[in-house]
């Protein structure tokens, strides 16, 4: 769809973060589609910022493969590539095996907790029906054993590749197959739970292994 005509209300603090963020959620809630031609000035009137911050964060975007930059001419959202999608997917997958593996000697029981939390947050979005807050709440569970390992080379990496898998994700939680997810989610904690660092790390790579190769 074309860029909205009226600036959403943004505070005067809005960072390049902030505006990444906008712009990738954009990109991936399908405000912006695949093969829409992006311009900075654009952009920075609809955010309502300058356009320093729209560049930059348009070549963080093309970083991580949501845009594709062509010098000199256009920048425009990038079509769900299967070969981008496969291999962020298998970067992602790695990265949450790494993770988990590092974080279940020091899971304490609050982390438990939380992961059982976002757990259940999932399974109820996804018998809603609600799409971006299984989303979230999937998140919420994957980030529990990122945050305890601490491992900012993950960290940096995940944040690159995972807006890539964005739109597989859609796909996934908008699907009956959903609800294989729920059993995998149990089964990841459980085995956090137990201790057993090499099993939560085989489920959790399954579960981002296993989304739609986007074919």
């Amino acid at each position: 769809m074309p860029i909205p005509a009226h600036p959403r209300a943004v505070g005067r603090t809005l960072l390049r973060d902030d505006v990444y963020t906008r712009l990738r959620d954009a990109i991936i809630d399908g405000t912006l589609e695949p093969g829409e031609q992006l311009r900075d000035v654009e952009l920075a009137a609809w955010l309502g910022v300058s356009r320093t911050p729209v560049r930059e964060a348009l070549l963080r975007l093309a970083r991580g493969g949501l845009v594709v930059a062509r010098p000199g001419r256009s920048t425009v959202v990038s079509s769900l590539d299967l070969r981008a999608l496969r291999e962020a997917r298998d970067v992602v997958a790695a990265m949450h095996q790494l993770a988990v593996r590092q974080a279940v000697p020091l899971l304490t029981d609050a982390d438990l907790d939380a992961m059982r939390d976002a757990a259940r947050r999932f399974a109820v979005a996804v018998e809603d029906g609600d799409v971006d807050a299984a989303i979230a709440a999937d998140d919420d569970l994957h980030g529990v054993p990122v945050e305890v390992a601490g491992n900012r080379a993950v960290v940096a990496v995940l944040e690159q590749f995972t807006p890539v898998l964005r739109r597989a994700e859609r796909l996934r939680f908008a699907a009956p197959d959903a609800q294989g997810s729920l059993e995998r989610h149990d089964e990841l904690v459980r085995l956090c739970a137990a201790g057993d660092a090499d099993g939560a790390a085989a489920v959790v790579a399954g579960l981002w292994s296993s989304l739609p190769d986007a074919g």
